[in-house]
């Protein structure tokens, strides 16, 4: 979220105004109640799915990470710690992080806000529902506790904070912990504040209670006296198009009786801000001197006003109040510096701009107005920004620890850091986090970078150690990094797939490629084939390559080349790259002067055309077309949303594009107010056909053309940004004219995208914010896929149409791919069947089955093939293997769920059937075969055809295996020799 307004009063009028507005344009919020029902039915699709055996498998990317929220290491043996992820889950070490597991994968919901350790207990609370508030900080259900290092989870309530600032454990009563709800954060409600329990979380005391628009965002203890502590209130709003991050209710509150009551220590007497600028806080108490507290503030308040610096005869201010006989008498020249100076385009000057505010045609302002998005103001701000505060009274006077600005650290978008820590032994000595990670050790007064190499810039987690000076670990957007040297030199502990992905796309090349946005991680590609190893330390170079920085957007690839490439960072910030030579150009369609700027969502839709690769169309609040690759873009509509609404995130904009596969021009578009657009003369003319979805102003997340009936389209919907957790998805038949409300037995749960599969018309899949869902009857139902997927959030999919793969980008564990060959091919015959046994690949026989490998330390060589089988009923199915003359090999029984099942093979035979076997290779052979034991004491089929038969009750299904003779020659069997 970025400020733009130019005074507070203006963000507080808005405030109200948003509110109210929202709450009469769009649905209510969805209870807990609800969404934990939600969470009940999606259990009970997994339980009952078809496709829950089908394997996925991670693919990476590792090593950008994603956003950390929290760290809680143990003391005593620093290499055993925990890490909190935004939306990745939660995640545990025990060897200084070269490796993780994950310990909360498959709860309600997978975002944290705060953990806390009892490490003589390896007791673990879990707050759910990210601190931060972002665009993609996932809301929570409550407290989690498990007493058992993770290994089971205990859900204790809370379950409308939705955010979690901050846990907080009594360091001697086990029993007694506090905890700070931020709460909604696109909702008014009444359960932010600050908690108590005295029972271990069975029960929650409010101990602070401050308006419905205010929660707790941070906690501190006193290490000394458990019963003082200080906690942080945040005042915040935000919707679709506003973010208002202040107010007066945030503030610093202070009790000395355990929690139990709260007085506010930012009075107008007390030297710390008690305006309505005051925003985010975080807060620290000196170990070595408890009376000492530090705050870190978010400032929303002006800054003193300066006047422009002289030597610009040409400025925004002067422009704005400016009339057209001022304006000519001005030089060409100042004219021409300021237009440089705000990176205007090359094809505007001074001597036409003269001429057009000559005629009337342009007025001063226009210049001004030519450069004031939404999004114009993210560095150029007049608000204060980060300031830090030092208390030594423990709370009751303060004074800010620096006379100039701290510039450079959160910008306008402080509500995304607060964080704030001490040196355990020099209360002098503290860090402060934003854009970048900064240290003082004159208690403020003069700071410094200690970003380093190999360190993310976004900074939201930082430990540092009691008993090693100079210990940190930091968690940021990119992951986890320590330092043994106080930030002079860090190392990174990016083991897992941790990337927060926007979309992901692929091209055709052998191996295929990936390619994918991140959340400010930039774009990435890197080939399908990929499989996590450290080996890329050794050859220096690792599978995946990153493209572009920035937040990492949607991409398009040219697949007659597979090497150009359209993609680009957040609002619509778009390139043309060639991945080959790495030659990229900047192809943004751009308004002209006299014109408001155009609108682009933070994730700008481009589609490039099936049907002509030299065809790309982009989305603004205008529907833009270039016939020749971006070098020029021709805008082809007006308006195609509501107009957006007064606010700080640009708003009333396209959110996603598509084309039919079947009809070039037969285009539609979709909005982040809700409207969806189809042209049929691509893009000249549009109809808007979005009434029929109930009117509500919600987030078009996907709109798709169908593959296989030109007038059949899908359409999803997301209430995300009104904390509305319905899946909605449609589906019409007549072009959007009417549609049908479809997946109404899919949980509650945002739903991100809706993708058809190209080979099957009945199947579709939907990805949600919290898993990947399946019909196989084109909406009727739904069931999930589970097998190896966490329950993240699944952004973007996309199935290979050659390989067959449905390639998943998840928004918190990277990218997902699991081949989908034999779910398209349940078609409503198959699905009657008892049993079925889909075609096995062929394979190519080695002598070297059953030996031992090279070195005698990596096993042995063991062939096997997949056997993909469909069994209507759960149960023992029977494996028997024979020859196509009918001479029995192996049998084997395995247990089969309902649904598709995966029987691997190890193509061994039962030795007891030797004898027949080795008649059988004998009889008419010229060449006599030696049916030699391997070294893992194993007898392995021969090249040959092979009756693969599955039985289950009265039901058999048989296919076909072909093994296939070795390019070199078979050994031959020892004859005797003729006397």
């Amino acid at each position: 979220m970025k400020k733009t307004t130019s005074t507070l009063s203006l963000l507080l009028i808005l405030a109200v105004w948003t509110t109210s507005l929202f709450a009469q344009s769009t649905p209510p919020a969805t209870s807990a109640k609800d969404r934990l029902a939600g969470f009940s039915k999606r259990k009970s699709l997994i339980e009952n799915s078809l496709v829950a055996q089908v394997p996925f498998k991670n693919i990476g990317p590792t090593v950008m990470s994603g956003r950390v929220v929290d760290i809680d290491i143990n003391e005593k043996d620093p290499t055993h710690f925990y890490v909190a992820y935004a939306s990745g889950g939660l995640w545990k070490t025990e060897n200084n992080g070269a490796s993780f597991t994950p310990l909360f994968d498959n709860e309600a919901v997978m975002s944290i806000g705060d953990i806390a350790v009892d490490w003589e207990t390896e007791t673990i609370w879990v707050g759910t529902g990210e601190n931060n508030s972002s665009r993609s900080s996932y809301s929570g259900t409550g407290i989690y506790k498990s007493t058992d290092s993770g290994k089971n989870w205990e859900h204790l309530g809370l379950e409308e904070s939705h955010h979690i600032g901050r846990i907080i454990l009594h360091p001697e009563n086990k029993e007694i912990a506090w905890v700070a709800s931020l709460g909604h954060l696109y909702s008014t409600d009444e359960e932010r504040g600050l908690y108590k329990t005295t029972d271990g979380g069975k029960t929650w005391k409010k101990t602070i209670s401050i308006n419905e628009m205010t929660g707790i965002v941070d906690l501190v203890i006193d290490p000394e006296n458990p019963d003082v502590l200080y906690a942080a209130a945040w005042e915040r709003m935000r919707t679709a198009w506003n973010f208002v991050g202040s107010g007066e209710g945030s503030g610093i509150y202070k009790s000395t009786d355990g929690g139990e009551t709260w007085d506010k220590l930012n009075t107008k007497k007390s030297g710390f801000p008690a305006t309505k600028g005051v925003g985010r806080i975080g807060l620290a108490v000196a170990p070595s001197n408890p009376q000492i507290v530090y705050a870190m503030l978010d400032n929303q308040d002006l800054r003193d006003k300066k006047k422009e610096d002289e030597k610009y005869e040409v400025t925004k201010e002067k422009l704005k109040s400016m009339d057209a006989k001022v304006f000519a008498n001005l030089k060409e020249e100042d004219i021409n510096e300021f237009l440089d100076r705000q990176n205007f385009p090359q094809s505007y000057n001074a001597t036409d701009i003269k001429a057009e505010v000559a005629k009337g045609d342009l007025k001063p302002i226009d210049l001004v107005n030519y450069l004031e998005d939404a999004n114009a103001m993210l560095f150029d701000t007049p608000i204060k920004g980060a300031e830090v505060y030092r208390s030594d009274d423990g709370g009751k006077t303060w004074k800010k620890t620096h006379e100039d600005y701290i510039e450079s650290l959160v910008y306008t978008y402080g509500y995304y850091f607060g964080q704030i820590r001490v040196s355990p032994t020099n209360p002098d000595k503290i860090y402060t986090v934003g854009v970048p990670i900064i240290k003082s050790e004159d208690a403020g007064k003069t700071w410094k970078s200690i970003n380093g190499d190999n360190v993310h810039a976004d900074h939201h987690a930082l430990w540092v150690s009691d008993s090693r000076e100079g210990h940190l670990v930091l968690g940021n957007d990119g992951g986890i990094n320590i330092s043994y040297d106080d930030g002079e030199t860090w190392f990174k502990c990016n083991s897992v797939a941790l990337g927060q992905f926007y979309s992901v796309n692929v091209d055709m090349a052998k191996p295929y490629k990936v390619y994918g946005g991140l959340q400010d991680n930039g774009v990435w590609m890197g080939k399908h084939t990929y499989q996590y190893s450290d080996s890329w330390h050794q050859s220096g170079k690792y599978p995946y390559q990153s493209i572009m920085g920035g937040d990492g957007m949607q991409v398009e690839i040219d697949t007659r080349d597979n090497a150009t490439v359209y993609t680009g960072f957040q609002f619509g910030n778009y390139y043309r790259i060639n991945t080959t030579t790495g030659e990229r150009k900047k192809i943004t369609p751009k308004h002209e002067l006299g014109e408001r700027p155009l609108r682009f969502n933070w994730q700008t839709p481009i589609y490039l055309s099936r049907h002509n690769q030299d065809v790309l169309y982009m989305g603004s609040n205008k529907f833009h077309r270039s016939l020749n690759k971006g070098e020029e873009f021709k805008t082809l509509s007006g308006d195609l949303t509501t107009g957006g609404k007064k606010g700080n995130v640009p708003y009333g904009t396209l959110a996603t594009i598509h084309e039919s596969p079947l009809k070039f021009g037969l285009i539609y578009v979709g909005s982040d107010d809700g409207l969806i657009h189809v042209s049929k003369d691509g893009g000249y003319n549009w109809e808007k056909v979005s009434d029929g979805l109930g009117g509500k102003e919600l987030w078009v997340s996907r709109v798709q053309a169908s593959a296989h009936k030109e007038p059949r389209v899908y359409a999803s919907l997301n209430g995300y940004r009104s904390d509305n957790f319905e899946a909605l998805v449609y589906a019409s038949e007549d072009y959007g004219k009417t549609w049908k409300k479809i997946g109404l037995d899919l949980p509650a749960e945002p739903v991100n995208v809706i993708k058809e599969d190209p080979e099957n018309e009945d199947i579709l899949y939907v990805g949600t914010d919290h898993g990947l869902y399946i019909s196989l009857d084109r909406g009727k139902s739904f069931m999930a896929f589970y097998q190896n997927l966490p329950a993240v959030a699944i952004h973007d999919l996309v199935v290979h149409p050659r390989d067959k793969d449905l390639v998943v980008g998840t928004h918190g564990r990277s990218i997902y791919v699991a081949n989908v060959e034999h779910v398209q091919q349940l078609t409503p015959e198959l699905l009657t069947k008892g049993l079925h046994a889909f075609e096995v690949s062929s394979l190519r026989f080695s002598t070297r089955w059953g030996k031992k490998s090279w070195s005698g330390w990596n096993g042995f060589f063991e062939p096997e093939v997949e056997l993909p089988f469909y069994a209507k009923n759960a149960g023992t199915v029977t494996l028997e293997v024979s020859t196509k003359e009918g001479v029995a090999l192996q049998k084997m029984n395995v247990e089969a769920e309902k649904g598709l099942n995966y029987l691997t093979y190890d193509l061994s035979f039962d030795e007891k059937n030797l004898s027949s076997y080795q008649s059988l290779l004998d009889e008419g052979s010229k060449e006599k075969v030696e049916l030699g034991k391997g070294d893992n004491g194993k007898y392995y089929l021969q090249p040959g055809s092979f009756n693969l038969k599955l039985i289950q009750d009265e039901n058999e299904s048989t296919v076909k295996l072909e093994i296939k003779k070795p390019r070199g020659k078979m050994p031959r069997k020892p004859q005797k020799k003729t006397p």
